[in-house]
């Protein structure tokens, strides 16, 4: 299949022409090429990371669609209760091609017969289960769609429109309720929406299976998707619960994804949550991914989607990140609104967001994150040519720091540097530096609490003692501040104000405290646990030594080195985790002796080290470089 869909992509770079619109059982030929993300072949812009179709980026490609359905309805029709199975290929089970009103009520519907059709398939519906067009409004009411074959999307809205980006459909619309899709093929998103086609879904169980398979999908041409309740599982490799080239509402309902990334917007495209509970485990990357990260926001230059700026919006809810950056932006113009989401992170590297390079070309890094009542948990990540600009306003928590050392998901160097960064704070807004920070500019009255740590303004450089003009210095943690809103299922509403998962310690609320005191506290330099007041005031810092160390391989292959880096006197029990390099060759005791074992290999290693707080000494996190070489 790959190679026949390789070989039309290469022809269609030698062909050009317009698309027309063709009624059921006629060819078309379909508009500017994508390059599937399934990573089948590699366009001009780089292969998205969910397989939507589509030929080499920029060109125009040629491929014929010829509609067929083992059950066709063409008019006006209520049905009830029966059943529609196809096991042919590049057939629908059922096929509603009509401008009437269609209503389907409690329908089994089952597809086999595996399609290699391509762009066919993933733009205007061919081998769908069920594919609606013709620009009709058809409401199906429960009843359970399952399919079982390659390139066969569970419930198809294709709205007419060609599949050209920006131009409205013919009016085809999708409201479904109540209704179980199963998808196991690769190619077989659970309600996927093209052409300008619209979906209206309700409390619906959609699990996909196969690779480039989102739940809830969209490609080129775009359309309206608006979900509510229900509960969305992805289980495939580039298959993320939302691919959005289409504008995406989704309230009350649950999102999983097992093995890619939660959401992907590509181009000027938009997402928004209100009130839902995401967890993300990104485990694998597909195709020319570098990254791991929970919400990627993009722009491949395939053609799938306009270039424009994209947009994430989260209202409530929780978004759990299990692996990797919760928050991702390359190559696109992208905006961010976060308002009382509980962000619980638990990646070891404890990354809010990251902007740079990731292999596309062809567009900017440039991000705007809005961050309003919201607690925010985790370093920034700005890579030497992008652009990020954090506004934080009402309430709003960040505890972390900003830099512009960046590393991929295999450890290559992507970034040395910060590039332009500009905070802005309103009256109420708390940040607490967890590391030492540059930022382009700082405007805004709000309060900063510099836990030791030092705040470089283009090139004046600020500490405790010597605040930044018009800004606060406090010694709060912003522990006491409750952003929680909607429904957060997961308890973020204690009081807390811990939007990092760990509201049953609430003395160490200010830190992204989620792997069991191991040391993955990003905020918690300035914290006392003892103390649930923030009188942190009369309370010392442990001191360190020996942060970063440098070893010789020579030393290091006959034997293991040994050292302290913090006083035996100073705080309490030392907890730690390895962050960057392998854990196996490194080892902290219980008093801060750090030993990095015989035969460790070159290269730089990180650890985030946990000092509990005791006696007149605060709990107090550090990070210790060591570089072999």
């Amino acid at each position: 299949m790959r190679k026949k869909r390789l070989a039309k992509r290469m022809m269609a770079l030698a062909l050009a022409g317009a698309l027309v619109l063709a009624p059921a059982g006629t060819t078309l030929a379909d508009g500017p090429g994508g390059t599937p993300p399934g990573g089948e072949s590699g366009g001009q812009g780089g292969t998205p990371p969910d397989g939507n179709g589509g030929g080499p980026g920029g060109g125009s490609s040629s491929s014929s669609v010829t509609y067929s359905g083992a059950n066709t309805i063409n008019s006006a029709k209520t049905e009830s209760d029966k059943t529609y199975a196809s096991t042919t290929s590049d057939e629908s089970a059922l096929l509603i091609d009509t401008s009437d009103a269609v209503t389907i009520t409690n329908p089994t519907v089952t597809k086999t017969g595996d399609s290699d059709g391509g762009d066919n398939c993933n733009f205007y519906g061919q081998n769908a289960t069920v594919l609606v067009k013709g620009g009709g409004t058809t409401t199906i009411t429960g009843g359970t769609i399952t399919s079982s074959a390659e390139g066969a999307n569970g419930v198809f809205s294709y709205g007419g429109n060609g599949a050209q980006n920006s131009t409205a459909g013919d009016g085809t619309t999708v409201n479904i309720t109540d209704t179980k899709i199963t998808t196991t093929g690769g190619g077989s998103g659970g309600i996927m929406t093209t052409g300008g086609g619209v979906t209206n879904a309700k409390n619906l169980t959609v699990e996909t299976s196969g690779r480039s398979s989102a739940p809830i999908r969209t490609d080129r041409g775009g359309g309206t998707v608006n979900v509510t309740g229900g509960s969305y599982t992805s289980n495939g490799l580039g298959s993320p619960v939302i691919y959005s080239t289409a504008d995406i509402s989704v309230s009350d309902a649950t999102l999983v994804s097992n093995q890619s990334e939660g959401v992907c917007i590509e181009g000027k495209n938009s997402i928004k949550l209100t009130n839902c509970n995401m967890t993300v485990n990104n485990s694998k990357r597909n195709s020319n991914a570098k990254f791991y990260d929970t919400i990627m926001i993009y722009q491949s230059m395939s053609g799938d989607a306009d270039s424009g700026t994209s947009e994430f919006s989260m209202t409530g809810g929780t978004l759990t990140s299990k692996n990797g950056h919760v928050f991702h932006v390359t190559n696109t113009n992208a905006v961010i609104n976060l308002t009382g989401a509980k962000i619980v992170n638990e990646d070891s590297g404890n990354v809010l967001i990251s902007v740079c390079d990731d292999g596309w070309s062809g567009g900017s890094n440039i991000a705007t994150l809005n961050a309003s009542n919201q607690t925010l948990n985790g370093s920034i990540l700005v890579g030497e040519n992008s652009i990020l600009n954090l506004k934080l306003s009402g309430t709003s928590v960040l505890n972390g720091k900003v830099s512009g050392e960046i590393s991929d998901g295999d450890g290559n160097s992507i970034s040395t540097s910060v590039g332009t960064v500009n905070v802005t704070m309103s009256d109420s807004a708390i940040w607490v530096l967890s590391g030492d920070t540059t930022v382009s500019s700082l405007s805004g009255t709000g309060k900063i609490n510099y836990n030791g740590h030092t705040l470089t303004v283009g090139s004046t450089k600020y500490t405790s003692g010597s605040p930044a003009d018009g800004i606060t210095e406090t010694t709060e943690t912003g522990e006491n501040v409750d952003n929680s809103t909607g429904n957060n299922d997961s308890g973020n509403g204690s009081g807390t104000g811990d939007n990092s998962g760990n509201n049953s310690d609430n003395g160490s609320g200010a830190g992204n405290n989620n792997d069991s005191g191991t040391g993955n506290n990003s905020g918690s330099d300035s914290q006392n646990d003892d103390n649930s007041n923030n009188n942190t005031q009369n309370l010392k810092s442990v001191s360190f030594k020996n942060v970063n160390k440098t070893i010789k391989y020579k030393t290091i292959k006959k034997k293991a080195v040994s050292y302290s880096v913090i006083k035996a006197s100073d705080g309490g029990k030392v907890t730690y985790t390895v962050t960057k390099g392998k854990k196996k060759f490194i080892k902290v005791s219980s008093v801060g002796k750090v030993t990095v074992k015989k035969g460790a290999k070159k290269g730089t290693y990180k650890l985030k080290l946990t000092v509990d707080a005791k006696g007149n000494y605060k709990k107090t996190v550090q990070t210790i470089k060591i570089k072999i070489k």
